[in-house]
């Protein structure tokens, strides 16, 4: 279902790019994927809305003075949906998670607050209010999924199905090692890899992937857009074709093309 205009709780519905530059950040991402970028005042600062055919996909913010000098790099952050943030933030930090930014109301859009789970990878909590989240998904140039990169498995297993009641269902990965997929009952709501020593000095990190119609395309085009390819394409079966990229700010996110009926 590629239009959404509401999200089951404790599923995955939106991403926002937190950027040093967002001058360049509004050039790069609809030079890569087509999207038009609105600007939205919020509060004192603005927030940045990508759409695509008029529907949210996600947007993005300056990263401020304040998580600079705290060390945050610019990044992108995955939003969780939740039927109540404030009873959600509180089983969050009981089960080990810190947390980086209390509830707040953002406009009448919704309430958010931002956790960091016990592995160090941050993610935020969204209760909807008038903004459900992405409202377009699984299509080309459409967020389609989010993957916990950790050095502890074990522990993120346990903080996640205690906090939202995910399980984890676990195979070999492509890659090496194992895959975690985790399930909202029967729906899938993420997935799970070991950061493995090879890729150096990787923080834990929620990462975000965007579906693409031509993979090595978009690799191409990222690059004369100053982009960088952190990895050759990599064909999983019965998956698609992805890669990973680091873009010209810093901000790792990646790309799939999806294998469909007949590929």
């Amino acid at each position: 279902m590629p239009e959404r205009t509401e999200y089951k709780p404790r599923t995955f519905c939106w991403a926002d790019l937190v950027t040093s530059d967002t001058a360049a950040a509004k050039h790069f991402y609809p030079s890569l994927f087509g999207w038009e970028a609105t600007d939205m005042p919020a509060g004192p600062s603005v927030y940045t809305m990508f759409r695509q055919d008029r529907k949210d996909v996600c947007a993005l913010y300056e990263l401020s003075a304040d998580m600079t000098q705290q060390g945050v790099p610019t990044h992108w952050q995955s939003y969780a949906s939740v039927a109540n943030v404030d009873e959600s933030t509180s089983k969050a930090t009981e089960l080990g998670g810190t947390l980086i930014m209390p509830p707040m109301d953002a406009m009448e859009a919704g309430r958010m607050a931002v956790v960091q789970d016990p592995t160090g990878a941050r993610f935020a909590l969204w209760q909807a209010n008038k903004n459900v989240g992405a409202g377009i998904v699984n299509e080309p140039f459409a967020l389609c999924w989010n993957e916990l990169l950790t050095r502890d498995t074990k522990a993120a297993v346990e903080f996640y199905s205690g906090l939202f009641g995910w399980t984890a269902k676990k195979s070999a990965s492509p890659m090496g090692g194992e895959y975690t997929e985790f399930r909202n009952g029967d729906d899938l709501a993420g997935g799970m890899l070991e950061i493995r020593p090879e890729w150096g000095p990787m923080p834990p990190n929620w990462a975000v992937y965007f579906s693409v119609d031509n993979c090595d395309a978009i690799i191409e085009k990222a690059s004369a857009l100053g982009a960088e390819a952190k990895m050759p394409a990599l064909d999983i079966p019965a998956v698609g074709r992805i890669c990973q990229l680091r873009d010209p700010q810093g901000a790792h996110f990646a790309i799939i093309q999806l294998e469909g009926p007949g590929d």
